[in-house]
């Protein structure tokens, strides 16, 4: 019987040299979010991380993906803003609690591992971090042949955020006459990218560089605008003691987020008269014919984050909010739910 031919990892699918330079670019980004808090290096088993400094902090954790929009990001090779998407998605889930985001760790998952991709990724995630003050102290990289196309990977993320106990926002001295302030979405942001994509691509038959009049844009330019960070904002408001709840407008839209922040018996009557609807939901609309409620629960609308405020600090939470330029307008406010009803939105 002949000498069988020695069989390696890299017969299998799995390069280990490609996951190493991988590693390389990985830890070079991570190094530049790194605080003072941070005691572990990228490639330890566990991360470690100090909360010194913080008198009486709750822990406030999240994770989540970027859903299908990766297929676009995946379609076009533009890979350096997603994880700038992912980040800032995180961020954004916890800051409705009043947390400050502490550190980021990543899931990066893909059939066969090309490390200038991988770390183009992990460039958009340790931007975002950076310009969220949170560390990325750790993750996975991880190349699996077979379960994945090659060219394809899929991502996620893990955040880790504190606050004070006192300083706590739970949506429970949320009120009735309270003002609803929205802050406007830089597009799709993560949400509704299934249906986005079957409207762009399969019904219009528009590929990612067509260039759309209504829009000003290649759909791929508007498909792929990084999912904004409310951090600032949110923290301006809890610094002036002015902020009573927040909703994140993601999977759900407005309809099934804003009584998120609510206490029972209260519901959110939305005027949506009183900001823009963006073109590129409007156009996407009248592609699929689709119905009002799946086009408020499927998308954002214009509306990333929705803020409740006294009736009697909305002043001075708007002066707040133009001192830092965030753009905001009034959307509505917290009504008494009818009784016998779950709180909802009421849309006028």
């Amino acid at each position: 019987m002949s000498p069988r031919k020695p069989i390696q990892y890299k017969d299998a699918g799995v390069n280990i040299d490609e996951a190493d330079r991988a590693v390389g670019f990985i830890r070079a980004h991570a190094r530049k979010t790194f605080t003072k808090a941070v005691m572990t290096d990228i490639g330890s088993f566990g991360a470690g991380f100090s909360l010194a400094g913080w008198k009486k902090p709750i822990l406030i954790s999240s994770a989540d993906g970027v859903g299908t929009k990766l297929k676009v990001a995946i379609e076009t090779g533009r890979h350096n803003t997603i994880g700038e998407d992912l980040v800032n998605h995180c961020v954004n889930d916890i800051a409705v609690q009043g947390a400050t985001p502490l550190f980021f760790l990543d899931y990066f998952a893909v059939g066969k591992l090309n490390a200038d991709v991988a770390g183009a990724v992990v460039e958009g995630i340790a931007r975002g971090c950076k310009a969220n003050g949170c560390a990325l102290i750790g993750g996975e990289t991880a190349e699996m042949p077979g379960l994945y196309q090659d060219g394809e990977y899929d991502l996620a993320g893990f955040i880790v955020g504190a606050v004070e106990s006192k300083a706590m926002l739970s949506g429970k001295v949320v009120r009735e006459g309270d003002v609803l302030i929205g802050l406007p979405s830089n597009g799709l942001h993560t949400n509704g990218y299934s249906l986005a994509r079957k409207l762009f691509f399969e019904v219009a038959g528009h590929k990612p560089n067509t260039r759309i009049p209504e829009l000003n844009s290649t759909v791929a330019d508007e498909l792929l605008k990084v999912h904004r960070s409310y951090l600032k904002a949110i923290r301006t408001l809890t610094n002036a003691k002015l902020l009573k709840g927040a909703a994140h407008i993601t999977g759900g839209g407005i309809t099934d987020n804003t009584p998120r922040m609510l206490p029972k018996g209260l519901s959110a009557r939305i005027d949506l008269a009183s900001w823009q609807i963006p073109p590129v939901f409007q156009l996407m609309q009248q592609l699929g014919s689709v119905p009002d409620d799946d086009y408020r629960r499927t998308f954002n609308l214009g509306v990333g984050m929705i803020l409740a405020v006294g009736k009697q600090h909305a002043a001075k939470a708007s002066a707040a909010l133009k001192k830092i330029r965030e753009p905001h307008f009034v959307i509505g406010e917290v009504v008494k739910t009818k009784r016998g009803s779950a709180h909802r939105v009421i849309y006028t």
